[in-house]
């Protein structure tokens, strides 16, 4: 991704409620299309498992777990933020990814 013409503000550098929101408003942005992204590939998924039981893998989940805490702890991120949002985001997925593998088998 290229950030050189990134309107945002650095965080150091607002002085203003309205420069945070500028950051934050543009951060949603790009985080609600990274996430797109990353529905695709739950997509995918769908497409590839031929068991509906693979859909849910704990072991899966609890390595990306561990993968997010350990990138947070390297990008600053509180794990106590990093955690918990994961857990809700893969069990969204994996309703998304149950949902697309059901409507593709009847579809078959």
């Amino acid at each position: 991704m290229d950030f050189s013409t990134d309107p945002r503000p650095a965080p150091a550098d607002c002085a203003t409620m309205a420069e945070v929101r500028v950051g934050v408003d543009a951060l949603d942005r790009l985080l609600v299309s990274i996430l797109a992204e990353r529905q695709r590939y739950m997509d995918a998924a769908a497409r590839i498992k031929a068991d509906r039981a693979a859909v849910r893998d704990p072991a899966r989940i609890e390595d990306v777990v561990a993968k997010v805490k350990a990138a947070a702890r390297e990008a600053g991120l509180s794990e106590a933020i990093a955690e918990p949002v994961w857990r809700t985001l893969i069990e969204a997925c994996i309703a998304h990814e149950f949902g697309v593998w059901d409507t593709r088998r009847q579809e078959a």
